[in-house]
């Protein structure tokens, strides 16, 4: 015999009851740390007209993060060598997890969801060797640590999602120590390489630099829908070599380095702070904030342009170019052709912009 609570249970069941999205949160387009004026920090939600959705405090400063596919949650990394990460209701406006990395391990400043958003991919590096690993957390478990595999190399900084749903991790070859000043270790060895890893953690493919570039650390990543893969890189090697800091990659292929007309590449001081595709359109950015300037090239690696902004380094994807942040607040967007002003806020926008 049916019962009144059974038949109740049953129902609810059948309702299907409409999850929370980011559309309930205003729709950001996208996520950036800031530190603010009174020396706090917070995580702010921006849409790219450069509205404010939300803003969260965090304990401590934020690096990178990443936005959950479908679910307003986002997970916010310390900057490395932290062992934190937060997991934020963007809808709520409230810390709802806070993950700790495993003893000996710290966290890379950068991670990924599994396409489906069941699965946390973190990127760790092991305190006593350098040697990196991703980890999984499992949402459904309350992002519960769930397993880890190595991620093919040294210093792992940014794991990215891929298009066809598997990992691509900037592995950047640099074992630092755990003191303030981060002392690179192991510059005379170091090898960076791109890795391409299944869920499971298998090896799919790995790419190397030519060794006249092996101080040439990759460090972040960007991806286009035919599957190209940007990385950006930062230059460990003798100041007065300007390599190219930008390079693309196709599965199977040699990688192309994005070269720039010498004046330019002395611009950048070596140092390419983050990068991004636009969101229609093939051409990738990289930018510098120690140069005050982006460098913009096609997606066969052909330099376009090289407009100046002032500690730019967040940059994200627009539908007509990127989205940028810099140092002093301020968000821009490059177009067509040209920079122009969005917005300026009361903070000092952190090193990325987290597209949603």
């Amino acid at each position: 015999m049916t019962t009144r609570r059974g038949f109740l249970a049953s129902l609810a069941a059948a309702v299907a009851i409409p999850s929370v999205t980011w559309a309930d949160v205003g729709s950001p387009d996208y996520l950036a740390a800031a530190r603010e004026p009174d020396g706090s920090f917070a995580l702010y939600g921006v849409t790219a007209q450069g509205q404010q959705r939300f803003r969260i405090p965090l304990p401590g400063r934020g690096h990178a993060g990443a936005g959950h596919p479908v679910r307003p949650e986002a997970v916010t990394f310390a900057r490395r060598p932290g062992t934190y990460a937060l997991v934020i209701d963007c809808a709520q406006g409230r810390v709802i997890r806070t993950l700790t990395a495993p003893e000996g391990h710290h966290f890379s400043g950068h991670g990924a969801f599994s396409a489906d958003g069941e699965v946390l991919f973190t990127g760790e590096v092991d305190n006593a060797t350098g040697s990196g690993w991703i980890g999984q957390w499992t949402r459904a478990g309350g992002y519960r640590r769930s397993g880890q595999f190595a991620s093919g190399g040294i210093g792992p900084h940014e794991i990215l999602r891929r298009p066809d749903g598997g990992l691509v991790v900037a592995n950047g070859g640099i074992i630092a120590a755990l003191d303030d000043d981060r002392t690179k270790l192991n510059l005379d060895t170091m090898r960076p390489n791109l890795t391409y890893l299944a869920l499971d953690g298998t090896v799919e493919e790995q790419v190397e630099l030519s060794p006249d570039l092996h101080w040439n650390s990759i460090r972040h990543l960007a991806a286009h829908a035919d599957g190209t893969i940007a990385f950006a890189m930062q230059w460990e090697g003798a100041a007065a070599v300007t390599p190219p800091l930008l390079g693309l990659h196709r599965r199977g292929q040699v990688p192309v380095m994005c070269n720039l007309p010498d004046a330019m590449a002395t611009r950048m001081q070596n140092y390419a702070g983050s990068v991004a595709f636009e969101a229609a359109g093939d051409r990738v950015a990289i930018t510098s904030p120690k140069g005050g300037v982006l460098a913009i090239f096609d997606l066969d690696g052909t330099f376009i342009d090289m407009p100046v902004r002032a500690d730019v380094c967040g940059i994200g994807a627009a539908p007509d170019g990127f989205m940028l942040t810099d140092g002093f607040g301020g968000m821009a967007r490059f177009g067509a052709d040209a920079l122009a002003g969005v917005a300026a806020f009361d903070v000092a926008w952190d090193n990325h912009l987290i597209t949603i």
